[in-house]
C-alpha cells in the first residue's frame, strides 16, 4: 500500500526504454573503437576551437535533455579533441596510452560499481590477486602488503606516510608531528618527482625537511653526498627517517644505485622508499631486471600500471613490507565499519579502506586482472623491451644528424635532445627549441614534452607507448629539423 505521504510519482535514473539505451551503448562502443583504430590517421593533438571551449561554459542544466542528445554533444565537442596520448607518436611526460580491452574492463568495473572499501565481495579478492601478482612481478616477498591507488603521487604519499609514522618513535597519529623532540628529515635526489616534496609538505614536515641530494653526471644520486647529509643532520640533533630512491627519474629515466641506498638505510636505521612510478616495471623483463637490483629491499615501493603497464588511467599501487605498519598508519574502524563474522561485512580479503587514504575507491583492479590474464606478463615485458630499443634507435638518429644534439644519457626509455645551429649560444638555442616544441605540438605530427638540463631547454621523448613504431621516430626527427630550419630561415627566434 502506497504511503499516504507520497505526493509525487517515484522516479529512477534507469532508462525508460532499455532497448534504446542498449542501442546507444553499442553506438558509443563502436565510436570509441573506431577512434582508437584510426589514431594513425589523425593529428596527435590539435588546438581547441573556441566553439568547443564555449560548449563547456553553459549554465547548470536543471532539466535533462536526454541521453541521446547529450551523447551527440559529446561527439561534437569532446570526442574530436582527445589529449592525444593514445596516438603512436605521443611521447610526452610519462604517460601510458591505454588499450581497447582495458577500456572495456573499465566499463565492466563501472557496471559492477563496488566501493572497494572491504567486505566479502569478489571485487576485493580480485584486488588481492592483483596485489599478489605485483609482489611476484617486483620480486618482493609474499608478506608485503599494499593496495591500488590513483597514481604515483598517491602511492608515494602512502609510502612516505607509513615511513613517517613508523620512524617517528612515538604515537604520531595521536600526538601529531609537533610533539617530536627532534625534527624529522627525509632525503631524495634533485631529480626526484615533484610528488615527493609535495608529500613531505602534506605530512606536515615542511619543504625544508626534504634534503635534496645532488646527482652525478649521469643524474643518479650522489651516494657520498647522501652519507654526508645524514651524518650532518644527526650531528645537528635532527632525526633522519627516510631515503627516497628513484627507479627511473622523470627527466631522464636514470636509476639511483638502489642496492647502495638499501645498504645505507640498513646501516643508519632509515626507511627505504623506492619511487618506481614507471621504472619498477622493468623488473618483469629478464633483459632489464638487473637495473632495479636492490629494489627488493625497499620498505615501501610506489609504482604505476597506467604508464608502462599500458593500462587506461587511473591505476597505480603501493607495496609495504609490514602489513601491521601499513594498517597502523591508516586503519580507522568506527561502529558502522566493524567487521562481522558473516554476511557482506565479513570476509578474509583485506579491508582496503584500512590500508590507505580513501575508504571508497573505484574497481580499478578489474582492468589489471583482465589485462594481465588476456595479454600475459611476458608480452608486457616484450613491449617494455621494445620501447627501450626504440629509445636507442631515436638516440642513434639524433647522434647521426648534424643539426641535433643529445642533452642527456639514455639509460632506458627517455631521450632528451635539442636542435642546434652554428653561431647560436645556449640561451638563444633554448629560446629556439621552446618555439620549435610549441610548433611541433601545433603541427599534430608528434608530441614529445620538454625539460631543462644544465640550463639547456631540451625536447624530451618519453617512450612508454605500445603503438609506436620505428618509422614514427624517423618522422619525429625529420619534423624537428624541418621546424628548426624554418625558424632559423625566417629569423623567428623569440627575443
Amino acid at each position: 500500500m502506497a504511503s499516504k505521504l507520497q505526493t509525487h510519482p517515484e522516479e529512477s535514473l534507469d532508462p525508460q526504454n532499455w532497448e534504446e539505451l542498449r542501442a546507444l551503448g553499442h553506438q558509443m562502443l563502436d565510436d570509441m573503437l573506431d577512434q582508437m583504430q584510426s589514431f594513425d590517421d589523425s593529428p596527435v593533438w590539435k588546438p581547441l576551437l573556441d566553439e568547443a571551449k564555449a560548449a563547456m561554459k553553459q549554465p547548470l542544466p536543471l532539466t535533462g535533455q536526454g541521453e541521446a542528445q547529450t551523447y551527440e554533444e559529446f561527439k561534437q565537442h569532446v570526442l574530436p579533441n582527445p589529449m592525444g596520448n593514445g596516438h603512436p607518436r605521443f611521447w610526452g611526460w610519462v604517460m601510458g596510452n591505454g588499450t581497447a580491452y582495458g577500456m572495456l574492463a573499465d566499463m565492466l568495473a563501472s557496471g559492477l560499481n563496488p566501493n572497494m572499501g572491504g567486505g566479502d565481495t569478489i571485487s576485493n579478492y580480485v584486488e588481492d590477486q592483483v596485489i599478489d601478482w605485483c609482489k611476484q612481478m617486483f620480486g618482493l616477498p609474499k608478506d608485503y602488503s599494499g593496495l591500488l591507488v590513483s597514481g604515483g603521487s598517491m602511492a608515494n604519499l602512502v609510502g612516505l606516510t607509513v615511513a613517517r609514522n613508523v620512524m617517528a618513535g612515538y604515537d604520531l597519529r595521536k600526538e601529531g608531528v609537533a610533539i617530536g623532540d627532534k625534527p624529522m628529515v627525509m632525503y631524495a635526489s634533485s631529480q626526484t618527482h615533484s610528488s615527493n616534496p609535495k608529500a613531505v609538505e602534506l605530512l606536515g614536515l615542511g619543504t625544508d625537511a626534504l634534503r635534496v641530494i645532488p646527482v652525478d653526471n649521469q643524474y643518479s644520486m650522489d651516494i657520498r653526498a647522501l652519507e654526508a647529509a645524514i651524518a650532518e643532520d644527526k650531528a645537528n640533533g635532527l632525526h633522519p627517517v627516510c631515503v627516497v630512491g628513484n627507479a627511473a627519474t622523470t627527466n631522464t629515466a636514470t636509476f639511483d644505485d638502489l642496492s647502495a641506498l638499501a645498504d645505507i638505510c640498513q646501516q643508519e636505521g632509515l626507511w627505504f622508499h623506492v619511487d618506481g612510478a614507471f621504472g619498477a616495471l622493468v623488473a618483469i623483463s629478464d633483459e632489464l631486471k638487473p637495473i632495479v637490483a636492490g629494489m627488493e629491499h625497499a620498505d615501501s615501493l610506489a609504482f604505476d600500471l597506467h604508464k608502462w603497464g599500458y593500462l587506461p588511467f587511473e591505476v597505480a599501487g603501493v607495496l609495504v613490507r609490514d602489513l601491521d605498519e601499513l594498517a597502523a598508519t591508516f586503519a580507522s574502524t568506527p561502529d558502522y565499519l566493524t567487521h562481522m563474522p558473516r554476511g557482506l561485512a565479513s570476509g578474509k580479503s583485506a579491508w582496503y579502506g584500512e590500508l590507505g587514504v580513501q575508504l571508497t575507491r573505484g574497481f580499478r583492479a578489474l582492468k589489471v586482472w583482465m589485462s594481465f590474464k588476456a595479454h600475459g606478463i611476458d608480452k608486457l615485458a616484450r613491449l617494455i623491451e621494445q620501447n627501450v630499443a626504440q629509445a636507442r634507435y631515436l638516440k642513434s638518429l639524433v647522434e647521426a644528424h648534424p643539426q641535433l644534439e643529445m642533452t642527456a644519457p639514455v639509460p632506458l626509455n627517455i631521450v632528451c635532445f635539442r636542435y642546434i645551429a652554428d653561431g647560436l649560444d645556449d640561451e638563444t638555442l633554448s629560446k629556439l627549441n621552446k618555439e620549435l616544441l610549441m610548433r611541433l605540438h601545433e603541427s599534430g605530427v608528434a608530441l614529445p614534452s620538454y625539460t631543462t638540463l644544465n640550463d639547456n631547454f631540451s625536447l624530451r621523448a618519453s617512450i612508454t607507448n605500445h603503438r609506436s613504431r620505428y618509422t614514427d621516430f624517423d618522422i619525429l626527427v625529420d619534423k624537428v629539423v624541418e621546424l628548426g630550419d624554418e625558424i632559423l630561415k625566417n629569423e623567428e627566434i623569440p627575443s
